[in-house]
């Protein structure tokens, strides 16, 4: 992967498709989480018929920190990832989805673990503290077995309890030459499997239910 670099310390990549409800006020979150951090946020949208990149447009003439990446359709949250990360400028980069399940108020503290050495930090909805709302019981369990599964085929997702999350910060080095296949929703799966010897923590956090029509499944 070819990446742009700068003196900026954080790009947050917040792929959306009709969230002109959502994006306003997940901004406004990061805007007041991350106060003293130079950073920007990176929409890629998917051409949403609901105004959403307009939405961000307008609030980019507040913070004048985000930038709007239009795509011509939807073409998949994994591949909105990687093209969010192209055009990213930061030396760590973030992945949160737009719907408000994945808190603006924890980015410090994932950041945190960053600076203090890790390469990859998981916001982890199964390490001790995390918890899930608002999910039935046969979605739990489907969720469990999918980690359980990419355990299973995946020997170097083990160490994470949460190698599925879709909220999740990295070093910008990490991505250097890497290929991704940009197919489905697992991201981080991916990029677990291909940096093996990535120092890794997790957060712990309350995944809450979805507000709006997100991509991502996580």
């Amino acid at each position: 992967m070819q990446l742009k670099r700068s003196k900026l310390r954080l790009s947050i990549v917040i792929p959306t498709y009709n969230e002109r409800e959502n994006i306003a006020e997940l901004i406004e979150g990061i805007e007041g989480a991350l106060r003293g951090v130079n950073f920007e946020i990176v929409i890629v949208d998917d051409n949403s018929p609901d105004g959403t990149a307009e939405v961000a447009e307008s609030l980019n003439g507040r913070y004048g920190n985000i930038v709007i990446l239009r795509r011509p359709t939807k073409l998949g949250l994994a591949s909105a990832i990687v093209a969010g990360m192209k055009a990213s400028k930061g030396e760590v980069v973030a992945v949160m989805d737009a719907d408000l399940q994945h808190p603006p108020d924890l980015l410090p503290k994932i950041l945190s673990e960053i600076n203090a050495g890790r390469d990859v930090v998981v916001a982890s909805r199964y390490a001790a503290g995390g918890r899930i709302k608002g999910w039935s019981l046969a979605r739990r369990i489907v969720s469990k077995g999918a980690i359980q599964l990419a355990r299973l085929l995946l020997p170097e997702v083990k160490r994470v309890k949460d190698p599925v999350s879709g909220y999740f910060m990295l070093k910008r080095e990490l991505l250097e030459g890497l290929k991704f296949e940009a197919v489905g929703y697992k991201f981080l799966t991916e990029l677990l499997v291909k940096k093996p010897k990535a120092r890794v923590a997790e957060v712990p956090y309350t995944f809450k239910p979805r507000r709006g029509a997100s991509q991502s499944s996580a």
